[in-house]
């Protein structure tokens, strides 16, 4: 079983607690008994009673939370498409698929883990993959991260991610029904796909097409909220933001260009934007040779690339929250690499290292409504920390690398994950 069974005392740390004005607190001992932090004070007399792990003057920070992943996919980028409709109906096919599917996405999340992810939050998945490998990361019975899961999404014919990670949903009543057979495995949220995307987009200038019927939004949305969950929508339009903000969803998944209309529905429905520069990037900035995109793709993207950043600089300026995901699973977005949306948001958004940090923490805790347990360290909170050599405020990339990853106070030191070079090479020019 993954659980801590020992008490200890991590000395010499430089503390950054997560929250928002978050500075260094020098020489910290941080106390961990079983998954919790009990105590938190300087180093100078280490309490009887724990082991003693010297950091040494390394820097510890909370985990952070990727509110964005799609766990079945690797975010190897192909020359040409795959058919994902193909592909799941595979992996369902029989038992032996299912366990070697599952398998998969076991092996995913415990990469976004040995990264320094210590809660990833899924936005549509392959059957019910997600719910199992929640329950058992729970238990204990896996190296995985903290889950969120969703389990598969509502589409409609034709709609994004439609037969493959979601449902096709003809009428309202069917949305709602889908919205039912998915609470079955009492998943955490539900998702929808409510415009088309980058890939799909018909005419250049337009991707994010709206695809699902106001009314459809209204009724998977109002079921959802009946069973206690949340609506997350994946939107890359101003139409599909509004239909999606007028009809009861919570989280704006990507997003597009604000108005202020626009800004005016997402305070008064309390919804919040969750920011992926990551899977834009590739489209709109990559030289076409490189990422195999068409004319019309990289123009597109471009279009979503500027429209997230867009709304997200908007949003922070009218005091809405603004969460960080990655979009795991697009071509060149890989499971290791959440440290990277943290520099987008610096680079692109212009926020300080220090809120870039606290909005992939204890921000995005709040808006997965986890802030309780996890996302800062305090006293009495889950030990869900990092370890690295540098100061992050100062250099983010100094998550690259990390000397430990704590998980519920299982200590993992010296993680290592497997890399694709192609795709190290090419997104480190955007840094």
């Amino acid at each position: 079983m993954y659980r801590n069974e020992k008490n200890y005392v991590l000395l010499h740390a430089q503390l950054l607690d997560g929250t928002e004005g978050m500075e260094v607190q020098p020489d910290r001992a941080i106390y961990v008994r079983g998954s919790k932090i009990v105590k938190i004070t300087d180093s100078a007399s280490p309490k009887a009673g724990y082991t003693p792990i010297d950091l040494h003057g390394a820097y510890v920070l909370p985990g952070l939370i990727n509110m964005h992943v799609h766990l079945p996919a690797s975010g190897k980028p192909r020359k040409k498409p795959s058919d994902p409709k193909k592909l799941v109906k595979l992996i369902t096919s029989c038992a032996l698929m299912r366990r070697m599917g599952i398998r998969l996405c076991e092996g995913y999340a415990k990469t976004e883990l040995l990264s320094g992810v210590t809660t990833i939050r899924t936005v549509g998945g392959v059957a019910d993959f997600d719910t199992i490998l929640r329950d058992k990361a729970a238990s204990g019975a896996i190296l995985a991260p903290r889950i969120l899961a969703s389990d598969m999404a509502i589409s409609v014919p034709g709609g994004h991610m439609a037969g493959s990670l979601a449902y096709e949903a003809h009428t309202p009543e069917e949305a709602a029904a889908y919205v039912e057979k998915i609470a079955k495995t009492k998943p955490d949220l539900i998702k929808l796909m409510i415009t088309g995307g980058v890939l799909d987009a018909e005419v250049v200038g337009e991707p994010g097409v709206l695809r699902m019927p106001p009314e459809l939004v209204r009724a998977a949305a109002e079921r959802a909220h009946a069973f206690g969950m949340k609506v997350a929508a994946h939107v890359e339009s101003p139409e599909g933001v509004m239909v999606a903000l007028q009809n009861g969803v919570d989280s704006i998944e990507h997003g597009a260009q604000p108005s202020e209309e626009m800004l005016h529905l997402f305070r008064e429905r309390g919804a919040f934007q969750i920011s992926t520069i990551s899977p834009a990037l590739p489209y709109a900035l990559f030289d076409r040779a490189v990422s195999h995109a068409t004319y019309e793709q990289q123009e597109n993207g471009k279009v979503v690339f500027e429209g997230i950043v867009a709304l997200a600089k908007a949003c922070l300026a009218a005091g809405i929250p603004v969460g960080l995901g990655t979009d795991t699973g697009c071509p060149y977005i890989t499971h290791y690499d959440m440290w990277r949306e943290l520099c987008y948001f610096v680079k692109f958004c212009e926020v300080t290292p220090a809120f870039a940090i606290y909005s992939a923490t204890l921000g995005n805790a709040r808006l997965a409504g986890i802030s309780e347990e996890t996302g800062s360290i305090e006293v009495g909170k889950e030990a869900d920390l990092l370890v690295c050599g540098k100061n992050p405020l100062e250099d983010l990339t100094a998550l690259r690398r990390l000397d430990m990853v704590i998980k519920g106070g299982l200590r993992v030191e010296r993680p290592q994950v497997k890399k694709m070079s192609e795709v190290e090479q090419e997104l480190d020019k955007f840094l």
